[in-house]
């Protein structure tokens, strides 16, 4: 039997990640507030609106949109869309993120401007600000700046495609890749461990069933999470973590 675990509790259901986001409440260079237009390459990100007013700018191959986001609304995205937040009104916002540890683990790109784009070691000491190039942050001033380097950028990317269509948008991903292809192989240890453990450990209990076998019921166990305390800087605005960054290994079977 499995029991995966992560910094000494049990894993979120599905090996999900979540996070509490307190969105930035400060005007960007196109003037709107909010966080730094991003994409993930391998994960599908869900928001569950807790409180204020806001939006979610997308841009995709489907085009640019806008969607509402106010107190109850859910909307998710899948690899491949960049969105970015705008807070309108005290925007807070729940984060359910697929195959938790690979976005801390480097599973996003900025849309910085094209010139920054094509320079990896430019781009990295423009989105990579924490000492060792961290997701986060390690001063307001330099989430600000990567903020704004993004939406310029972002911006830039929309009349790119308003004017060439899809084949901006593919010259965006292909520009991209080669950014986070060295973390690729860390990025595979992460789905081993967490995603992939948590199927195998279903399919051993749904085996376990069909033969009669109700062990695992009896190991039944709950958990609890208090709330976050620690808030950092993220590309979105202040985030309470709720498990450890990168803390993403099973314990061994019993």
């Amino acid at each position: 039997m499995i029991e995966l675990v992560a910094g000494g509790l049990a894993m979120l259901p599905g090996s999900v990640g979540l996070t509490h986001l307190r969105v930035y409440d400060t005007d960007a260079p196109d003037g709107l507030r909010g966080g730094s237009p991003h994409l993930h390459f391998a994960c599908t990100e869900c928001y569950y609106v807790e409180k204020g007013r806001g939006l979610v700018q997308t841009l995709c191959a489907g085009g640019y949109r806008e969607f509402a986001l106010e107190p109850g609304v859910v909307v998710w995205f899948s690899p491949g869309v960049i969105h970015r937040l705008v807070n309108i009104d005290a925007l807070e916002i729940f984060v359910v993120m697929q195959n938790s540890g690979l976005p801390e683990a480097g599973d996003f790109v900025l849309t910085m401007p094209a010139d920054v784009m094509a320079d990896a070691n430019r781009y990295f000491e423009a989105a990579s600000l924490a000492a060792g190039g961290e997701v986060y942050a390690n001063s307001i001033e330099a989430a600000y700046c990567r903020r704004d380097m993004a939406v310029l950028g972002f911006a830039e990317l929309r009349r790119q495609i308003d004017e060439r269509g899809l084949q901006a948008l593919q010259i965006f991903y292909e520009t991209a890749l080669p950014l986070v292809q060295p973390k690729i192989g860390a990025w595979e240890n992460i789905r081993q461990a967490g995603p992939l453990a948590t199927a195998e450990a279903t399919g051993q209990q749904l085996a376990a069933l069909q033969s009669g076998d109700i062990s695992h019921l009896l190991n039944g166990s709950v958990h609890s999470m208090p709330p976050a305390q620690e808030r950092r800087l993220g590309m979105c605005g202040t985030l309470g973590t709720y498990l450890p960054e990168g803390i993403t290994s099973p314990s061994n079977p019993n």
